[in-house]
C-alpha cells in the first residue's frame, strides 16, 4: 500500500545514517567493485576513529593484495604507507627526497622527516672504520665498517640514561641535558640536548627512578651493536 508520500513503512522502522567506518568501507568497496585499471586513494583513512582505522586498514590491505592493477595511495600516515604499501615515494617541500620498499626506507632513512616518521634517531657523518665523525667533533662507534660519508639510525629505546657517569667500557657515552619529555604509548620519550642531542625512550619508573626533568643533566649511553650505519 502507498501513502500520499509513497510506500507505508512499517511501524518502528528508522533510516539509519551510516557511521563513519561503514561509509568508509562502502566507498572503498565501490571503488574496487568495478575492478579498475588504476585506484587513487587520498587519505583513505584520515576520518576514522582509531578503533575503526584499524580494522578497515586490516581489509584494505587483503583486498589490495588481491588488487591485479595499480594502486596509489596518498597518505600523511606512516603506519597506513607502511603497511599498505609495496613501495613508497616519499615527497618533502614538493620533491622526492627517497623511494623504495617500505622495510628498506624504515632501515635506511635519508632525511629527518623520514627518520622521525619511522621512529629514529638519525646522524649524518664520515666514516673511518668503525667511527663515524659527525660536525662538531662527536663520534659514534658501529659495528659496521665503511669509509666516507655515512648515515647513521638507532631508536630511542635504544639509549640508557644514567644519573652518573656509568663505569663501563661503553664507548658511545655523551653528557647531556634533559629539554623536555612527553608520553610515547606506554612510555616517555625523553627529549635530550648537548654533544648528540638525541631522543631516548623510557619506561615512567625509570623516568621516576632518575628524577628527570627539564634542565636535568644525565649521561647517555649506546651499544654500537643498537646502531646501523649505511653510506650516504
Amino acid at each position: 500500500m502507498a501513502g500520499p508520500d509513497g510506500p507505508d513503512r512499517p511501524r518502528g522502522c528508522q533510516t539509519r545514517a551510516l557511521s563513519g567506518g561503514q561509509a568508509q568501507r562502502v566507498a572503498l568497496a565501490r571503488a574496487l567493485a568495478t575492478r579498475p585499471r588504476l585506484l587513487l586513494l587520498d587519505e583513505p583513512l584520515a576520518a576514522l576513529d582509531a578503533r575503526t582505522r584499524l580494522d578497515v586498514r586490516a581489509g584494505l590491505r587483503r583486498h589490495l593484495a588481491d588488487f591485479e592493477a595499480v594502486a596509489v595511495l596518498v597518505t600523511h600516515d606512516p603506519l597506513d604507507a607502511m603497511v599498505l604499501a609495496d613501495r613508497l615515494v616519499v615527497v618533502e617541500d614538493g620533491r622526492i627526497v627517497q623511494e623504495g620498499a617500505p622495510a628498506d626506507i624504515s632501515r635506511r632513512p635519508r632525511t629527518d622527516y623520514i627518520a622521525s616518521l619511522v621512529g629514529l634517531n638519525l646522524y649524518q657523518g664520515r666514516a673511518d672504520g668503525h667511527t663515524v665523525a659527525l660536525d662538531g667533533g662527536t663520534t659514534i662507534t658501529t659495528t659496521e665498517d665503511l669509509t666516507g660519508p655515512v648515515f647513521v639510525a638507532f631508536p630511542p629505546a635504544a639509549v640508557t640514561l644514567h644519573r652518573d657517569r656509568p663505569d663501563s667500557s661503553t664507548r658511545n657515552l655523551w653528557r647531556l641535558e634533559v629539554a623536555g619529555m612527553e608520553s610515547h604509548g606506554d612510555q616517555i620519550r625523553v627529549d635530550l640536548t648537548g654533544e648528540l642531542p638525541l631522543l631516548a625512550d623510557l619506561t615512567t619508573a625509570a623516568v621516576a627512578e632518575l628524577s628527570l626533568h627539564p634542565g636535568r643533566a644525565v649521561w647517555a649511553t649506546l651499544k654500537a651493536t643498537q646502531t646501523h650505519a649505511y653510506p650516504a
